[in-house]
């Protein structure tokens, strides 16, 4: 229970990377508000966090929705200590793309949704922050390997890694620490929005499987362990600094 009575948002909640982080919360017994675009996979993930999660709809490209997340998170739960920024995405419409290809409009769209959400998510929360808060952005090994077809995604992966240097900076008068997990190949549905029967989406695991040192894709539970230790008193002395959870992709 190292979070226990803590109150929480994570965006990007309702499937997933996100879920799977409020999922270990839920284990450690935080409390708070889980943050997605699609209102059934919200329904779905407050079922599986027992209720002591609150589910908001909000599309966090919309800056005037984000300040609605963390007036109805404090007015249920009190002021937020845990803020984790997850949602973004590298794959969807105009996301894949070489530097020939990519149009301004995909451009824009990958930039809106993997940084600049990212920026006003983290300004908009800091009225409700408590002092000594921990604040948790997601970004990717994309930001330390290059990857074809993510050009915008690794840069803008980039830039959330850059922001948890300067964000800290900003903030070490509240004592508000910011730090950075970079995931690698991680068993989501995202799979499953590949468009790909069950038997060829098994082979692409198997075959991502097969690059990563360990022999095996990630599971949300991975990076939600590595969230609850950002989250906790446990890593009070860190702070700025990236955590890679990729089965040794970037180091071997």
């Amino acid at each position: 229970m190292r979070l226990k009575n803590k109150v929480a948002v994570v965006t990007g909640g309702n499937s997933g990377i996100g879920l799977g982080i409020a999922k270990e919360f839920d284990q450690e017994g935080a409390v708070g508000s889980i943050v997605g675009r699609n209102l059934k996979t919200i329904e779905t993930a407050v079922a599986a966090l027992r209720n002591n999660f609150m589910g908001i709809q909000t599309d966090v490209t919309n800056i005037d929705q984000l300040e609605s997340i963390f007036s109805r998170t404090t007015d249920k739960y009190g002021k937020i200590d845990i803020l984790v920024v997850n949602a973004g995405g590298a794959i969807g419409n105009g996301s894949l793309g070489s530097l020939e290809s990519t149009t301004e409009e995909d451009f824009d769209r990958m930039v809106d949704l993997n940084l600049k959400s990212v920026f006003f998510t983290v300004q908009k929360s800091l009225p409700y922050l408590n002092n000594g808060a921990s604040i948790i952005l997601v970004a990717s090994i994309a930001t330390q390997k290059a990857f074809d077809g993510l050009t915008v995604y690794s840069a803008a992966k980039a830039g959330v890694r850059s922001f948890s240097r300067t964000f800290s900076r900003d903030l070490l008068k509240k004592n508000i620490r910011v730090n950075t997990i970079s995931p690698g190949t991680i068993d989501t549905p995202l799979f499953g929005k590949l468009g790909l029967s069950n038997e060829v989406a098994l082979q692409a695991k198997e075959n991502f499987a097969s690059l990563i040192p360990v022999e095996r894709i990630g599971q949300p539970s991975d990076i939600g362990k590595a969230a609850v230790y950002l989250a906790s008193s446990e890593s009070s002395f860190v702070i700025g600094e990236e955590i890679s959870i990729d089965g040794g992709v970037v180091n071997f």
